[in-house]
């Protein structure tokens, strides 16, 4: 079977990647496509990372939509042909009149597991402003959400079933740009990429509402490398692209912000 103990040398998210080995066994005895739960970005990219070192399993992951945070795993032999379409999802339409009575993403969130459902079976939330949200599920909630969410704040809602390409998802805003760093610290590159002063991105990194690669990250001394993605609550992530020294041993980068 596959070297248990070995892959789970070093992970922060152990249970997770733990579930997912014990999922890829059955994978490889049964023959057949395993689902994961719905992974937070962080735990995705943990279990990713532990199966590349593989040969036996194939992973595919999907949350509904490109640019879909929490996402489901498909595990499966690599012999065996493996596509999007076998990670079972749905979305779902969470309507109302929300004109009076705006709600949040966390509003939502919390009414759809204030029915009981728990937080594994849930994808991403897409609020819609005045008209409700959407969300991804796994199918066998549909039903349940159906008959139980029946209010989200004060606001009567109706929850019904749509098909993925309802989704109202916008595409991320983006703009490129390139500075010239004397150092690939996280404070600096975060701060010319965000367009803050360092002192305030020192203030965010202390407050811990930074993360790079989705880990939280308190140290603004941090070094960051090409193809890291740092998030900061409310204001959008930023990629960390190519990096180039320059003739005077200083470091040109490349960055995208996506806000």
């Amino acid at each position: 079977m596959l070297p248990r103990e070995e892959l789970l040398k070093g992970v922060e998210n152990r249970d997770s990647v733990a579930r997912a080995i014990d999922q890829a066994e059955q994978a490889i005895k049964t023959w057949e496509v395993v689902l994961t739960d719905f992974l937070s970005p962080l735990e995705l990219a943990e279990i990713q990372r532990v199966f590349n070192r593989l040969t036996e399993v194939q992973l595919v992951a999907w949350g509904g939509y490109p640019q879909a945070e929490r996402q489901r795993i498909a595990i499966a032999r690599s012999e065996l042909p493996l596509d999007r379409s076998q990670v079972s999802l749905v979305a779902v339409e969470i309507a109302g009149n929300f004109l009076f009575d705006t709600a949040s993403h966390r509003d939502f969130l919390g009414a759809m597991l204030g029915t009981g459902i728990v937080r594994e079976k849930t994808g991403d939330v897409i609020v819609l402003g005045e008209r409700g949200a959407q969300a991804i599920v796994a199918p066998e909630l549909v039903e349940f959400l159906s008959m139980s969410l029946k209010q989200v704040r004060s606001v009567p809602v109706k929850t019904q079933q749509i098909e993925l390409t309802e989704l109202k998802v916008r595409e991320p805003k983006k703009k490129e740009l390139t500075t010239v760093e004397a150092s690939l610290r996280l404070d600096a590159i975060a701060s010319a990429g965000f367009g803050m002063s360092r002192s305030k991105m020192v203030d965010f990194i202390d407050a811990g509402d930074v993360r790079v690669n989705w880990k939280e990250v308190t140290q603004a001394s941090s070094q960051v490398k090409s193809g890291d993605l740092i998030a900061i609550r409310s204001k959008g992530r930023l990629e960390v692209g190519e990096i180039a020294v320059t003739k005077k041993e200083r470091y040109r980068v490349q960055l995208t912000r996506y806000m």
